[in-house]
């Protein structure tokens, strides 16, 4: 569990769950609310997700200031929490060099 006790690795790894939380929101518990008429996966699986992306929220800045981004790096990373697979695209791209920090 070496990955939690950096600034990156906490990033990446709560940006991979709000990630999927994002995308099983708009994927599976949308559509099951509008579709089939069911309303509790969206309460429920947008609880979590809201939650994630304040946690999201928190570890970028986190990060951003312990390795000091300039603010057009933190702020590609704060809005890729706006977009579905926003966060895997930054993971992939950005916090690639702290793999192994």
């Amino acid at each position: 569990m070496q990955w939690i006790k950096t600034s990156t690795g906490r990033l990446r790894v709560i940006g991979f769950w709000e990630g999927v939380s994002f995308l099983v929101l708009l994927l599976i518990a949308m559509p099951l609310k509008y579709i089939a008429g069911n309303p509790e996966p969206v309460s429920i699986v947008g609880m979590a997700h809201g939650v994630l992306f304040l946690l999201y929220i928190w570890a970028a800045i986190q990060a951003a200031l312990e390795h000091d981004w300039t603010w057009k790096r933190t702020l590609l990373v704060l809005v890729a929490s706006l977009l579905p697979a926003g966060p895997f695209v930054i993971d992939a791209r950005i916090l690639k060099e702290y793999k192994t920090q």
